[in-house]
């Protein structure tokens, strides 16, 4: 970004959080009826940059009867396919547009370097966005061949469910809101979003850019608030028939019994603590380049993140000596600097919990190879940090971290089988690493890991593959078909002829 356009940035971003005290219900900015906010902290400075609404529960019925007379009563559920997938795609030109500011904003509010904010945030969030409005005119049912006695015709149709409530984390503030609201409306559902309390300022920004294009009022409604508030009543709440949470396990599982009052339709993209396995063949830069990544990126703050390190003692040393090489060498800095390769912790409460698991994972015996302390700086950095000679009795390794923190151990064995239950040793599944030229060990082994998305040899998180995991990493997939169908109800009909 240069000069010029980042001052642009600046004053655009300056602009916004003098507004961005207000909420988005049906189709108007409403300041919370409670009058209470929540400071948008910097994680860099450790400075408030704005505030933004503390919703309650008045708010939250008022945004659920929005999005329900929408869906039944509002054109949204008129309009035909091309016309949604028209609104989609001018909300995708919108988000692109105002890359700079919207980047700025996420970088200020969680921490990340704006190239990542850049690139993975704001224009993922497009391209999501395009993506799924490709699919508005693409969904239906399908016929079917009775075998009972007479002459029929049957079919199925592919219904949206109605209203989606969407609670989203905050280590990717905006491409978590997009990544749930986009199949929600190509599916013809009306929404409620709400952001994490940490980083609510690029889904409100998102919500003017809602309106900026045309979406008719209450289709999308954004309530800002605490998650035991405003995201609990939205859980429990009668009139909402689905909801879709990513988060930590524990809270999952609050949801989970909250939305068993009217048994609405849940998607949980829950924690994990994801194996990375890596064999004697392994192109060995490639893979130091690869771990480092997929622990380090984002602040390790990532659910997918590769945390537990498995690799053959032939290239166990080497391998692990190229990751801290990698890890002391990282530019660790403020986001909004150019040359940051990795920001700070999103905030204070999580800083606290990662240096604990640093600390525990020292005291349990662990060898400490790199980091395993706060930064001496203003601001919540640690350095990236990585111990050998962890095991499963380690809370450090057994636990998600969700932190720039990487366990590594060694294997001796060929045997596939007792590496796989290694690797499954958990109790989440999100995703699985491999490093390996051998195609045949790469298809074997990932045959027989507990995961949902496993990577061999790299591998990105496109929107045509569905994600989401096993055991206590969740329920349900979200992207690609998947990610439409989780918005739908099917309805089967037969008629004598």
């Amino acid at each position: 970004m240069d000069l010029a356009t980042a001052s642009v940035a600046e004053a655009d971003a300056q602009s916004f959080f003098r507004r961005c005290g207000r909420i988005l219900i049906n189709g108007d900015f409403v300041p919370p009826r409670n009058d209470q906010f929540i400071p948008a902290i910097d994680p860099a400075t450790e400075q408030v940059i704005a505030h933004v609404p503390a919703a309650g529960r008045a708010d939250v019925d008022t945004a659920v009867a929005a999005a329900r007379n929408a869906f039944e009563h509002g054109p949204w559920s008129r309009m035909n396919p091309s016309e949604r997938a028209r609104l989609m795609y001018r909300l995708a030109d919108a988000v692109e547009r105002n890359m700079d500011e919207l980047a700025l904003l996420e970088t200020l509010d969680n921490g990340k370097p704006l190239k990542a904010s850049r690139s993975i945030d704001v224009m993922g969030s497009a391209e999501k966005l395009r993506y799924f409005a490709g699919w508005v005119t693409k969904i239906g049912g399908e016929t079917a061949s009775l075998s009972a006695p007479g002459d029929w015709h049957a079919y199925t149709l592919r219904e949206p469910v109605g209203v989606a409530a969407l609670i989203v984390p905050w280590n990717f503030p905006l491409m978590m809101a997009v990544t749930k609201m986009a199949p929600a409306l190509a599916a013809g559902c009306t929404v409620i979003l709400k952001p994490a309390e940490q980083t609510s300022l690029t889904a409100l920004r998102l919500g003017e850019l809602v309106q900026e294009v045309g979406f008719p009022a209450g289709v999308v409604n954004i309530v800002t608030g605490y998650g035991e508030i405003a995201g609990a009543a939205l859980a429990e709440h009668p009139g909402v028939d689905k909801i879709s949470f990513t988060g930590s396990t524990e809270v999952g599982k609050l949801i989970l019994r909250a939305a068993a009052g009217n048994l609405k339709r849940v998607t949980l993209e829950l924690g994990g603590k994801s194996p990375v396995l890596v064999f004697p063949d392994a192109d060995i830069e490639a893979a130091v380049a690869g771990v480092s990544r997929f622990i380090f990126s984002n602040s390790g703050q990532v659910c997918a993140a590769g945390s537990r390190l498995y690799a053959h003692r032939k290239i166990f040393d080497a391998l692990v000596s190229g990751i801290a090489e990698k890890a002391k060498s990282l530019k660790v800095g403020p986001g909004v600097d150019a040359s940051a390769e990795m920001g700070p912790l999103v905030s204070e409460e999580q800083l606290d919990r990662v240096l604990g698991y640093m600390r525990s994972g020292i005291e349990a015996g662990a060898s400490l190879v790199a980091g395993g302390s706060r930064l001496d700086r203003r601001g919540y950095f640690v350095a990236p940090t990585i111990f050998t000679g962890t095991t499963c009795q380690m809370a450090v390794q057994r636990e998600e971290v969700f932190g720039p923190v990487l366990c590594a151990a060694y294997f001796d064995e060929d045997g596939l089988d007792a590496i796989a239950a290694e690797a499954n040793n958990t109790d989440y599944g999100l995703s699985a690493y491999i490093w390996t030229r051998d195609l045949g060990v790469a298809h074997k082994l990932a045959r027989k890991l507990k995961a949902g998305f496993v990577r061999v040899n790299g591998g990105p998180l496109d929107n045509a593959l569905p994600f989401g995991g096993y055991k206590q990493s969740g329920w349900g997939r979200e992207n690609a078909k998947a990610g439409i169908d989780a918005y739908t109800e099917v309805k089967a009909v037969a008629i004598a002829l």
